[in-house]
């Protein structure tokens, strides 16, 4: 008997050991080891992917990232799509309401009657649907080149620039389908705004 217990206490014993050692190995895996060699090997292959695929303007400041979207207030600059969290990148979502919610509604009439305000010269009907409701995420950063056309009077008269060269400069930063299959042609608003700047200052 006292044999068997010091055995099975023995057992025991090794048992929490081979635990323990497992544990260790794998925080020491999957914990460290993984980590590092999948960071260091993006950094590597993907540089600016793995650095947040941060934006900069013509005097290298950091502006941005072209992965979330800004808030662009001045009517002098293309506008992108509304977020209901001011495109604040610590989080992301949207207020899911059905069509039918009045806070919604509002909104949706409140984005309507801007438009019409800083547009005059496009009509609602010609409104693309993307810049009067949010995304998913409320981070995105693209708009549909629609989008950015219908924008193009007001920035041509605001900044005097003719049109036929903001079609072309919306036409030069419309990105297209990944792989040329998936998705779809998209403009980054941050990107287009940046040259926009550039343009100007031209």
């Amino acid at each position: 008997m006292k044999t068997t217990a010091k055995y099975e206490e023995m057992r025991h014993g090794s048992i929490w050991l081979i635990a323990l050692r497992s544990s260790l190995l794998f925080i020491v895996i999957c914990g460290i080891a993984y980590p590092l060699a999948s960071t260091g090997l993006a950094q590597l292959i993907f540089p600016h992917q793995a650095s947040g695929s941060m934006v900069k303007d013509s005097s290298g400041q950091t502006v941005g990232s072209e992965l979330i979207g800004q808030t662009f207030t001045d009517p002098a600059y293309f506008q992108g799509r509304i977020s209901s969290i001011d495109n604040n990148g610590a989080g992301s979502g949207s207020n899911n309401y059905a069509p039918s919610n009045p806070e919604l509604v509002k909104r949706v009439k409140d984005s309507i009657a801007q438009w019409e305000k800083e547009n005059p010269q496009v009509p609602v009907s010609k409104l693309p649907i993307d810049l009067i409701t949010n995304s998913g995420s409320g981070l995105d950063p693209h708009i549909t080149p629609a989008a950015a056309e219908v924008q193009i009077p007001r920035i041509s008269s605001l900044r005097h620039i003719p049109e036929e060269q903001l079609r072309q400069l919306v036409a030069k930063n419309t990105e297209g389908r990944d792989l040329g299959v998936f998705g779809e042609k998209r403009v980054n608003v941050l990107k287009l705004n940046l040259a926009l700047k550039k343009l100007a200052g031209k």
